[in-house]
């Protein structure tokens, strides 16, 4: 019998879509204490101001917040301290050579539950210029409108 893959949302950084232009993704794991993983299973997570540099031969997530557990006590660690990702070598060489290029960062993306580990979904991105934005929105709204016109004929 074939185990289905369940993926279960913890949170989503929607800000990264509309701030850069998503060239590749990657999936890591992340090394949490037992708190942590505790609170993201209640979905207390925040990725918006969250980003990933990249150390030697090793990469953090910073600025994640995860909201302290609260049965925790002192097993409880710093909201916002540095994580590491877990990450093949491979996979960290090729995001070290596209960061340094003008232009890319790293971004995560969204955190979700993959079976039983937590999994981040981080991006190659290019920042977009205001001018991109401004498109952006014009499309979105020029597609909602269609929908809408659409929906009101049935």
């Amino acid at each position: 019998m074939k185990k289905e893959k369940t993926e279960r949302l913890i949170a989503q950084n929607k800000k990264a879509y509309h701030e850069y232009f998503i060239e590749e993704t990657f999936q890591a794991g992340i090394s949490l204490s037992g708190t942590e993983v505790k609170s993201m299973r209640a979905g207390r997570c925040n990725l918006k101001e969250s980003f990933v540099r990249i150390e030697g031969n090793s990469a953090f997530i910073e600025g994640m917040h995860v909201s302290p557990y609260a049965h925790g006590n002192i097993h409880n660690l710093d909201p916002v301290r540095k994580r590491r990702l877990l990450l093949h070598r491979k996979e960290i060489n090729q995001l070290r050579a596209a960061a340094s290029m003008e232009g890319y960062t790293i971004v995560p993306v969204k955190i979700y539950f993959s079976r039983c580990y937590v999994k981040l979904d981080i991006a190659l991105a290019k920042g977009k210029k205001l001018y991109d934005k401004r498109e952006a929105i014009a499309k979105k709204t020029q597609d909602r409108d269609i929908q809408r016109a659409f929906a009101g004929r049935n």
